[in-house]
């Protein structure tokens, strides 16, 4: 199956070679999970004004049956990490860092995106871990 991408740019310019960098990416997703409805890429540079090594984040959306997967540049959790609060991050809350060249940011962005992927299957098929009761010695 074929899986629709959507791939929007903001304040960067369009690149037909980005777009089949971002569908390969995607396609890559379905050998994990063939029911994928749809997914939206954005693409973005900060304003000028606020630029720092020209970072580029990406937003990456993915439908499947029942939720949307969202990975996105979060600046609080950078925030909460700097402060030594990150203890209570999980694998898939990817932290943000900034990426000064956009195909390793569209990299590590489906990276991120197919861990979520993953566990979503996991539980899906309820794969989760369980833990057998241990046996008391003498009974």
């Amino acid at each position: 199956m074929n899986l629709p991408v959507q791939t929007t740019f903001r304040n960067i310019g369009h690149s037909t070679a980005v777009v089949e960098r971002v569908v390969e990416e995607a396609a890559k997703l379905n050998k994990y999970f063939d029911r994928i409805t749809f997914c939206h890429v954005i693409l973005e540079a900060p304003h000028k004004d606020h630029r720092h090594g020209d970072p580029f984040h990406v937003h990456i959306t993915l439908g499947v049956p029942g939720k949307d997967l969202v990975v996105a540049h979060e600046p609080a959790w950078r925030a909460a990490v700097e402060g030594g609060k990150h203890a209570h991050l999980q694998k898939h809350q990817e932290l943000e860092v900034e990426h000064k060249d956009l195909y390793v940011a569209i990299r590590d962005s489906f990276l991120a995106m197919r861990r979520q992927l993953q566990d979503y299957v996991h539980c899906l098929r309820q794969e989760v871990k369980t833990h057998q009761p241990a046996e008391v010695p003498g009974e």
